[in-house]
């Protein structure tokens, strides 16, 4: 019987997961260097869909002294997105910076014995970098990718009934396990409608993204563009993207449907 691999990733989530990586990492904390290394591995908790580093505590020049867990909530979700660091869904003692608060969690070690005593860092208090390149939002996972291609799809979005954008020359980004989001030069939207918005958010292979927002009813954050991409992205220069989810998106006249996960 066939394998289908998208569902057989899912059906691992509950898993604790590991990869290897060659990559060398170096991670700065408080403007000082507390590692670098090429034994880290790449690890996934149990409902994890990114990756964290768990890097040798030997190699870990930061103190760091035992801190009281967090709990779990109880409505804990079957995926887990990236930050939440402090949810941790494998058994495991957590620690703090000597030099930092004492309830603020730093790093955990799991108590699995394939990971060897490796702890695991909160990407977001550390500045990281794989080999000589900077690193955000998580680290990148060898098993995802980015595919960005040009298309002649007809693009028409709608909110309220009000046309927001419209093109025949998309760019189409596939991106791993997420939906297909096509991105419309700004000459095709109705920027008289859109208006910025002070939000930002950050994706470990795209880079920082900046939103507008509709005046209109359930208008907010509804499209993004990457001024500054990162290399896997960066033939969506200062192209805009619309949710899906939060307009009414149609792909060569069929309404789409971005479901970003099947049910597990």
């Amino acid at each position: 019987m066939a394998l289908d691999l998208h569902r057989a990733a899912l059906e691992r989530l509950p898993d604790l997961r590991t990869a290897t990586t060659p990559k060398r990492v170096r991670a700065r904390h408080r403007g000082r260097t507390v590692l670098d290394t090429t034994r880290a591995l790449l690890v996934w908790e149990p409902r994890r869909v990114t990756p964290q580093y768990a890097v040798p505590a030997a190699e870990l020049t930061l103190g760091l002294v035992p801190t009281a867990p967090t709990p779990l909530p109880p409505d804990l979700p079957p995926v887990l997105p990236p930050g939440r660091f402090c949810w941790h869904t494998t058994p495991g003692r957590a620690f703090a910076a000597a030099d930092g608060p004492a309830d603020v969690e730093v790093a955990f070690r799991p108590d699995d014995p394939d990971l060897d005593g490796r702890m695991l860092l909160d990407f977001g208090r550390f500045d990281w970098i794989e080999e000589n390149q900077p690193v955000v939002s998580h680290p990148h996972d060898p098993f995802a990718r980015i595919d960005v291609l040009a298309s002649e799809r007809h693009i028409r979005v709608e909110l309220g009934g009000r046309l927001l954008a419209e093109s025949g020359r998309p760019v189409a980004l596939f991106e791993t396990g997420l939906p297909v989001r096509y991105y419309l030069p700004r000459e095709d939207l109705r920027m008289d409608l859109l208006h910025p918005s002070p939000t930002r958010t950050t994706c470990a292979y795209k880079g920082v993204a900046g939103y507008v927002s509709a005046d209109l009813p359930g208008g907010d954050d509804i499209a993004w563009t990457y001024e500054d991409p990162l290399d896997d992205a960066a033939r969506v220069r200062q192209l805009w993207a619309f949710w899906s989810e939060r307009v009414e998106l149609y792909v060569d006249g069929t309404r789409y449907d971005a479901a970003m996960l099947p049910d597990l």
